[in-house]
């Protein structure tokens, strides 16, 4: 009888594991999501990323017929949020809309806290990258990126370039124009893209390196000139102007947007996200209205996105241990 008994457990044992099995196959993404989902994201209210991220989750929304909700958590670099999304349950339903300080300076910057947090997470797929412009003042005599370098080598360490955020994109991309293109500036900070503009523009620095939207004003008025951005290719939006790397071979610098989900969510949940972002990322309306705001789309995959973490990390944690940025 107690054979009996412990078969019949052992049985309703294995149909339970079946039970969960089949709930963690493609089929559970069935009817995901059911109800509203929630995205956390570092950004500020109001700034590109934070639009970026509403525009997908209103064009995802629409194609669940659920509601996205964006929870905003800026602070402490970008620690909050990752913090908050790391706590919640991995069922789909509170995903992570990251940004590229978070995994490019915090594992450095705030190595116990960051490091193991950011292994929480699992990628989903990457959405856009925000290249990063240099500027010039009318006011000197420069017109390319490569008249730049040698106005700069003409009197090395007094030139000075402005970038926002101490330790974030803009001032990284400067350290590295720097030490790529052999010459030698001073970092002037400013609390905001605005502050970097108005300075270039009265002519109190020669040259800022800011997100190219929060220079297109101040360019299409002539009080700025753009001569270089950051990314791999020239822009749609601004043909005519050269990348970095046109000049400086091998120089990149964007900041970027990816949606993730705490490690242990659905795989079936994980792909079903990514394939829908992927349809929305690659529709050509959604990057006429990307590139008003200096964003361009560029879909991945989970494991390409994975990979393009880590090759992020490789180029950015030795850099920002040189410059020693604390936070």
């Amino acid at each position: 009888m107690h054979s009996r008994q412990t078969a019949l457990r052992r049985t309703f044992v294995c149909a339970a594991v079946a039970v969960a099995v089949f709930a963690a196959s493609p089929a559970a993404a069935d009817d995901y999501p059911n109800r509203p989902v929630t995205f956390i994201t570092p950004a500020a209210a109001g700034n590109s990323p934070d639009v970026a991220t509403r525009f997908i989750a209103d064009r995802l929304g629409a194609l669940w017929k659920q509601q996205i909700v964006v929870m905003n958590r800026p602070g402490a670099g970008g620690l909050l949020a990752a913090q908050a999304a790391s706590t919640v349950t991995p069922d789909g339903y509170t995903l992570y809309m990251t940004q590229a300080s978070t995994f490019t300076v915090l594992p450095v910057t705030q190595a116990e806290k960051a490091g193991p947090l950011l292994k929480t997470f699992v990628p989903i797929a990457l959405i856009a990258e925000q290249p990063i412009a240099v500027s010039v003042s009318p006011a000197i005599p420069v017109k390319t990126v490569a008249e730049l370098i040698d106005y700069i080598k003409k009197q090395p360490q007094t030139v000075q370039f402005a970038a926002s955020n101490r330790g974030g994109q803009s001032h990284l991309t400067g350290e590295l124009f720097a030490r790529k293109a052999g010459v030698k500036m001073t970092y002037i900070h400013g609390p905001s893209a605005a502050t970097s503009v108005t300075d270039v523009t009265a002519g109190r620095i020669p040259m800022m390196f800011e997100g190219i939207a929060g220079v297109a004003g101040a360019m299409q008025g002539g009080a700025v000139r753009v001569i270089g951005v950051g990314s791999g290719k020239r822009l749609s939006n601004y043909p005519d102007i050269p990348t970095i790397g046109e000049t400086v071979p091998g120089f990149e610098s964007q900041g970027w947007i990816m949606l993730m989900a705490p490690a242990g969510t659905p795989d079936a949940i994980v792909q079903k996200v990514a394939n829908d972002l992927r349809g929305i990322v690659e529709d050509p309306a959604v990057a006429k209205r990307f590139a008003a705001i200096g964003t361009y789309p560029h879909w991945l995959s989970p494991a390409d996105s994975a990979a393009y973490i880590k090759k992020q990390e490789d180029q950015w944690w030795p850099l920002v241990r040189e410059v020693g940025v604390k936070r």
